[in-house]
């Protein structure tokens, strides 16, 4: 009888507490074997590949690809002890059998138990195993047989063995050195032989690498018989541009292919429903900052040279959207779709961009319309040490309210910025440069910086934008104006 086994997510240690799906590995139904990566999950630290400590049928996932779950959350479950053809996997016609070399495993039976250790789960595998491969028993009818790939064994180093999968690949039957169920699945769907792949992983284990390479180079033969036959000789300029097709856009075989994941696929997905969900409109206008900069300079030099840490110029711009904020209150909201309903939210939660090694982030000064300029300046700067070191929490890259992006840093003077989802709002900020300006009537030479609002037009129209926009500017440009919301 098989045992069905639960397995959670474990501690993954330096005080970790949840993590975030980004990719499953199996499905239900996969046949895993121990210490099989299963699901690809996001700490506030680095991506993991997660692995499962028992070998079996995969009954259950718990949790969707980007939502997130506490520590010791269940994952998904196994049907451990399973050896019959009905606990196969959909689309393998006989697992492989596991049998132990000797001795009994701790905790839960045959197969359970994992060289791999983690939090919270022991190491109770023998230090090798072997895998018995069943044969077909309709061997009359059966096309003749590729060489089998070599019995994979344990190294010393590895206490996990590499599972060959024996079932149908592509139609032909025979033993496959191959262990991710994704592997498989790419394979089917791209029309690939595994039997005739040399994998490139410990013990000839056929990875994802190998697939992908062995894709590259059908369709290069295929666009090279399809060139032939169809196409004149043309110029090498004019084959260098990738032209549409019926399947999607053609690239050249060289072409560096780069998987949209972690901390840059979060950011794509959330960009992406931005553009197709919400209706947004930009406005920008040019804002005199010499007052600003002097206010700045004035402020700075009054705390002395011990007087506390300096005010930045993000702070002030900080400090003027949540006056802006609290005078425009539709641009501090949300749309709730489902219910077509603007909700206004109470709080200001002010995000702010910033540019990381592991790519944008986004970390929220919690309650800004709380504070004062010196009290945002102390908390973008923590946020910002957080960021550059990986060590930024997800509570502290969530519920933002606002989000105010400062690209000038970047030495550009404008931008279009796409509103943080579910946000109704970003303010973008250029670089604040020598221009010149009519000041008082006369021409000089006047710090200016560019302001661009892009904001949803589901909860305010044109109006209430450019009047927020128009604010903020005044403020940019006559500091005491803000003495007014203070």
């Amino acid at each position: 009888m098989a045992q069905v086994l639960e397995f959670k997510l474990p501690d993954l240690g330096e005080g970790l507490t949840e993590a975030e799906i980004v990719r499953w590995l199996v499905e239900v139904g996969d046949v895993v074997a121990i210490d099989q990566p299963v699901v690809e999950v996001e700490t506030a630290k680095a991506m993991v590949e997660v692995p499962c400590p028992y070998g079996g049928v995969v009954t259950a996932r718990f949790g969707e690809e980007g939502s997130e779950l506490p520590v010791g959350a269940p994952l998904l479950t196994v049907a451990v002890g399973a050896t019959d053809a009905s606990s196969a996997a959909p689309g393998d016609d006989g697992a492989a059998a596991e049998e132990p070399s000797g001795g009994s495993e701790s905790g839960s039976g045959s197969g359970s138990g994992s060289g791999n250790v983690l939090v919270g789960y022991g190491t109770g595998a023998p230090a090798a195993r072997r895998r018995r491969i069943r044969p077909e028993r309709n061997t009359a009818s059966a096309a003749p047989a590729a060489p089998a790939a070599p019995a994979a064994v344990s190294a010393p180093s590895r206490p996990a063995p590499v599972a060959v999968a024996v079932g149908e690949v592509n139609g032909r039957q025979g033993p496959v050195a191959v262990v991710s169920p994704l592997v498989r699945r790419l394979a089917r769907q791209h029309e690939i032989d595994l039997r005739g792949l040399t994998g490139s992983g410990p013990d000839g284990l056929i990875l994802r690498a190998d697939v992908d390479s062995a894709i590259r180079q059908a369709g290069q033969a295929t666009e090279a018989a399809t060139r032939t036959a169809t196409e004149p000789v043309v110029a090498e300029a004019s084959t260098a541009v990738a032209s549409p097709s019926a399947a999607g856009a053609a690239v050249p075989a060289a072409a560096e292919r780069i998987p949209l994941r972690g901390v840059r696929g979060a950011v794509a997905d959330k960009l992406s429903r931005s553009r197709s969900e919400i209706p947004d409109a930009t406005c920008w206008v040019d804002a005199d900052a010499t007052e600003l900069m002097a206010a700045r300079a004035a402020m700075n030099a009054a705390s002395g040279p011990s007087g506390g840490p300096k005010v930045s110029v993000l702070a002030l711009l900080a400090r003027i959207c949540t006056a802006a904020l609290a005078r425009y209150p539709e641009l501090n909201s949300t749309v709730d779709t489902a219910a077509r309903e603007i909700v206004r939210l109470p709080g200001v939660h002010l995000g702010f961009a910033a540019q990381t090694e592991r790519g944008l982030v986004v970390p929220v000064v919690r309650d800004a319309h709380t504070r004062n300029a010196e009290s945002i300046g102390a908390e973008i700067a923590r946020l910002t040490e957080l960021a550059r070191t990986g060590k930024l929490s997800p509570a502290q890259l969530t519920g933002g309210t606002f989000t105010l992006n400062n690209y000038g840093v970047f030495g550009v003077d404008g931008s279009t910025p796409i509103i943080n989802h579910p946000e109704a709002a970003m303010l973008g900020v250029g670089r604040i440069m020598p221009k010149p300006w009519v000041h008082h009537g006369e021409l000089a030479v006047r710090q200016v910086v560019q302001l661009s609002l892009t904001f949803d037009h589901r909860v305010c129209d044109g109006g209430t934008a450019g009047g927020f926009l128009r604010y903020v500017a005044d403020c940019v440009e006559q500091p005491a104006v803000l003495l007014r919301t203070l």
